[in-house]
């Protein structure tokens, strides 16, 4: 027998992951990918699919068919629960697996900070679960609504919906169920439409922080004039299914609450030998390693990075692609036994959000600093479509957008699940 190839274990097939795997796919290793789902989720297209723009399986794509040529690489349907690094191994709910370098990518989960009711009664957006779960509930609220013939209140209460958050993600389901909305309108005849309203609300004074104070303003007036209520300074304190109340005391009635303010790391991460920051995040330092673990890296959203930043690194996929690649190299440096390994430096590519049919802002592009409109959107699709798996996604997904763009058409308006 020959000598035993280094082992290279990856938990989490997010964006970093995958990357990070295809890289080791051609060196002499053995690789193990560990997710408890057997696909790769695109997650920035989700709310396409909570929104009956785009159906499930064009924004996920199956794990095991991005190295079906790659013999070196192992997928393991798992849930991660830990690292024993005593021992090199990684603890999963169906046995352990061994290593001999181990990337944390396992990606982040929804930040309900604490809210037991809030987390109880409102809907993540993180999961393809989660997107399937409020493109069905939204599609029964109209439903419902149009038998309810009895109590106008809770009519409306069903047909008023919230959006938490004024990231892209909450941007971006909002200004998609407000054009979702306007198909409703065409085919719901009993419905009176002055009744629906859609909510955007955000803590802080205003929208997408990541991008110019003009970007910002445009964002709004877009929203606004779909018919988005945007509310800034609207802190959420509790909302019991029925209600939300925020901080101040005043209260909205509504059936549905989609929870985009804030994520932290998956609870897998306290359990592998790091020190944990804000969020939950482990801490790396500057070569990416978990800091006072052996062997043992991390990066993308679980990843805590501050180093000659004010703020740690925001949690983003070109943060996780990038950090996939100096994670690569020094441990393939380690592996050669050398000891010189590269400090990660992040280069920021800028930042987008679409708001709807031809509508986005981009910020700080290498054509044009700020960018909106039409050319923004054209912009923000050609780079997802550049980062979607396979070709006959890329394809099927243009062509949906397009036909979106010129007829506004949800042909993904399906509901899945039985509700009496």
């Amino acid at each position: 027998m020959g000598e035993q190839k280094p082992r290279i274990v990856i938990v989490g097939a997010g964006f970093g992951g995958i990357t990070l795997a295809k890289q080791f796919a051609r060196e002499d290793v053995e690789v193990t990918i560990i997710d408890r789902h057997n696909f790769h989720l695109f997650q920035p297209l989700l709310y396409q699919v909570s929104t009956a723009i785009l159906s499930a399986d064009e924004i996920a794509y199956p794990i095991r068919a991005f190295f079906r040529d790659n013999e070196n690489v192992k997928f393991f349907m798992a849930k991660a629960q830990g690292v024993d690094a005593e021992r090199h191994v990684v603890l999963t709910d169906h046995g352990e697996v061994p290593y001999d370098y181990v990337i944390l990518a396992a990606g982040a989960t929804t930040n309900f900070f604490g809210m037991e009711s809030v987390e109880k009664n409102s809907f993540g957006m993180k999961t393809l679960q989660e997107a399937l779960h409020i493109r069905n509930h939204v599609l029964h609220m109209f439903e419902r609504a149009d038998k309810e013939l009895d109590d106008p209140e809770e009519r409306k209460r069903m047909l008023t919906f919230v959006v938490v958050g004024g990231g892209a993600t909450g941007i971006e389901e909002s200004g998609a169920i407000s054009e979702l909305i306007e198909v409703q309108r065409k085919e719901f005849h009993q419905l009176d439409f002055s009744q629906v309203s859609v909510h955007l609300l955000e803590a802080m004074d205003t929208v997408l922080p990541m991008v110019s104070p003009r970007l910002q303003k445009h964002t709004i007036e877009v929203l606004k004039k779909k018919g988005v209520h945007v509310h800034l300074h609207a802190q959420v304190a509790d909302y019991d299914g029925k209600e939300i109340t925020f901080k101040d005391g005043t209260k909205l009635p509504t059936r549905t609450v989609i929870w985009a303010a804030g994520i932290k790391a998956v609870p897998f991460v306290a359990n592998c030998g790091g020190k944990t920051a804000r969020g939950g995040r482990i801490v790396v330092d500057e070569q990416l390693r978990v800091e006072g673990v052996k062997d043992v890296f991390a990066i993308g959203d679980c990843a805590y990075f501050q180093h000659g930043t004010e703020r740690p690194l925001p949690t983003v996929a070109p943060v996780a692609n990038q950090q996939a690649k100096t994670a690569f190299h020094n441990i393939m440096k380690l592996i050669k036994g050398e000891s010189d390994l590269e400090a990660f430096h992040y280069k920021d590519l800028g930042a987008m959000a679409t708001i709807g049919r031809g509508e986005a802002v981009v910020n700080k592009t290498s054509i044009n600093p700020e960018m909106t409109g039409f050319l923004a959107w054209c912009a923000w699709m050609f780079v997802h479509l550049l980062r979607l798996a396979g070709t006959h996604t890329n394809v099927t997904v243009a062509l949906k957008w397009c036909w979106n763009l010129f007829s506004g058409a949800r042909l993904g308006r399906i509901i899945t699940n039985i509700k009496v």
